[in-house]
């Protein structure tokens, strides 16, 4: 690697995370948000359906979890503690609504004179996301973050012990 890219990445590559921590977690929070602003009632009964355990406790845990968890994600906190209950739920969306559609999020199944007809989307956004939390979590959520902000604190009364 040459000096200059060495530079330019060094500079820039705590950045990186911030762009998937945007996405992220505003899907996650939209995706809570829906949830709860059609009431949970209704995605309890989706749940039933789907044979989930505990439909009426977890119809208020899942969009719970997406909701504040995508705000964690957002804000770049507590990266890899947020990142277990999320993977849970897009596992469990993923075993339970998506495998059987296949891999791909657009699954196209006809035409109309108003344009294309969709399917049921497979599992690739599940798996998007999984890794997303899983490069946050191994990787750090990076700069402009509450992660970095509390280390850099730690950092901080560490050095000012020693002095």
């Amino acid at each position: 690697m040459s000096d200059r890219a060495s530079i330019y990445q060094e500079r820039y590559s705590p950045w990186a995370p911030l762009l998937m921590r945007l996405v992220m977690g505003y899907g996650f929070i939209l995706h809570g948000w829906v949830k709860l602003s059609r009431g949970p009632a209704r995605f309890e009964v989706l749940l039933t359906q789907l044979g989930v355990p505990f439909p009426k406790l977890m119809s208020w845990v899942v969009p719970l979890v997406e909701l504040l968890g995508g705000i964690a994600v957002l804000a770049g906190a507590f990266a890899v503690i947020t990142a277990v209950p999320l993977i849970a739920t897009m596992l469990a969306a993923m075993f339970s609504v998506h495998l059987k559609h296949g891999f791909s999020s657009v699954n196209t199944i006809g035409l109309t004179a108003d344009g294309p007809v969709f399917g049921p989307p497979g599992y690739e956004i599940n798996l998007l996301y999984i890794a997303g939390l899983l490069s946050l979590a191994l990787g750090g959520a990076g700069a402009f973050s509450v992660d970095s902000l509390m280390a850099h604190r730690r950092r901080a009364r560490r050095q000012a012990r020693v002095v």
